[in-house]
């Protein structure tokens, strides 16, 4: 008898592009599991899928290597922030300050 797959869907978007492909999983993968079996980190060889965050449908996934997925479902690919938002917050305050003061 055949093994039972389930079909899921997995998005990445890098700064340039983006991709979301459909998998046939077996039924019972993790999502480590179908990233793995997703090849997108030979679509964008600066992924490291061992170590990505991950989501379902917006929701961050605490261990990727125990989640077992569902039928239908979408696993997202984050992306490092390019940049800390506490950090932009804080200067662009500050230069709201400075244009504040400055004579004019």
């Amino acid at each position: 008898m055949a093994e039972a797959v389930i079909q899921i869907e997995v998005v990445y978007a890098s700064v340039q592009r983006q991709v979301l492909m459909t998998l046939d999983v077996p039924a019972g993968s993790s999502v480590r599991q179908a990233l793995a079996l997703s090849g997108m980190d030979r679509e964008f060889p600066e992924l490291d899928l061992a170590q990505c965050a991950v989501g379902i449908f917006g929701k961050v996934v605490a261990d990727p290597s125990t989640r077992v997925l569902e039928a239908g479902e979408r696993i997202e690919i984050y992306r490092p922030l390019l940049a800390d938002p506490m950090e932009i917050r804080r200067l662009r305050a500050a230069r709201a300050r400075e244009k504040r003061t400055l004579p004019g």
